[in-house]
């Protein structure tokens, strides 16, 4: 068993409290990594973003998705059908890493974006990111306030979603390298944990880190067909051991097996959930 355990509850209380009055922790928190409330969001919508840097799409920030085509034309045969979207709503420079993840889950060598070979297909996919050079930490959207249409679209069309998020460890209150698994989907965090168990991942469940828990029914990893999904917050040094060129331009090409290690886990899960009855479409 990987799960986080602690010595006392008002100890871990006491070191977040006192990160949180700490001038020189708070400004490293806030420049560098995102937080799960809209208290430092200077758009309070991905709508409000794109008006207000209209014309920057491509310089700023980028959208990219991938939908895959999938057809039944047969009267008789049944057709597989797209079940899980990825999701990476801070990637890029905003919450470094998720890009890269979001493309490895859904089946893809973030490298060459070619098809990952292991046997368990493809998922579509959806990620936000950032491009500035700094300051990236401006674009985050909280993500009860995203309302980008397409990753909505995709979403309430699926019935999971995986989204992935970052975090620092004191946020999370683990070791450095740790994951924090949330959503509403109880389901798909018990298959996540114990796929993260096979291969050494420590993680704490978000029902003890309320901030990071992915609860909210607003927010897009439970506006799935099932009205629930999963949300994974990566620490820092976690998402960091992950590539040997920890930079936006570096890290898709130097990928570590601690990333791949973490792929496949989270690739092995989705697998097992679309066994799940709830995962038929009659």
């Amino acid at each position: 068993m990987r799960a986080m355990t602690f010595t006392s509850r008002r100890t871990v209380l006491t070191a977040l409290a006192t990160a949180a009055v700490s001038g020189p922790v708070l400004g490293g928190l806030a420049a560098g990594e995102a937080h799960a409330t809209g208290e430092f969001d200077l758009y309070d919508s991905n709508t409000h973003l794109y008006t207000e840097l209209a014309g920057q799409e491509g310089v700023e920030f980028a959208r990219r998705y991938k939908r895959h085509e999938l057809f039944d034309h047969s009267y008789t045969e049944r057709y597989p059908y797209n079940r899980t979207t990825v999701l990476a709503m801070h990637g890029g420079g905003i919450e470094m890493g998720t890009s890269e993840l979001c493309l490895g889950i859904a089946g893809y060598r973030p490298d060459t974006l070619q098809p990952v070979d292991d046997g368990l297909g493809v998922h579509d996919y959806w990620m936000f990111e950032g491009l500035r050079s700094s300051n990236n930490r401006e674009l985050h959207v909280t993500a009860k306030n995203n309302d980008d249409h397409v990753c909505h679209s995709m979403v309430r069309s699926s019935l999971n979603v995986l989204s992935l998020h970052g975090c620092t460890a004191t946020q999370a209150g683990t070791v450095p390298e740790a994951v924090v698994v949330g959503g509403l989907n109880e389901r798909f965090k018990t298959l996540l944990k114990a796929e993260f168990d096979k291969v050494g991942i420590v993680w704490r469940d978000g029902n003890e880190v309320p901030d990071l828990a992915g609860v909210n029914t607003r927010n897009p990893c439970n506006l799935t067909m099932l009205g629930k999904g999963g949300q994974l917050e990566l620490t820092t040094d976690l998402r960091a051991a992950m590539y040997s060129v920890n930079t936006r331009a570096g890290r898709a090409g130097s990928t570590t097996q601690k990333y791949w290690d973490f792929v496949g886990a989270c690739r092995a899960a989705i697998a097992t959930l679309h066994q799940d009855p709830d995962q038929v479409i009659l």
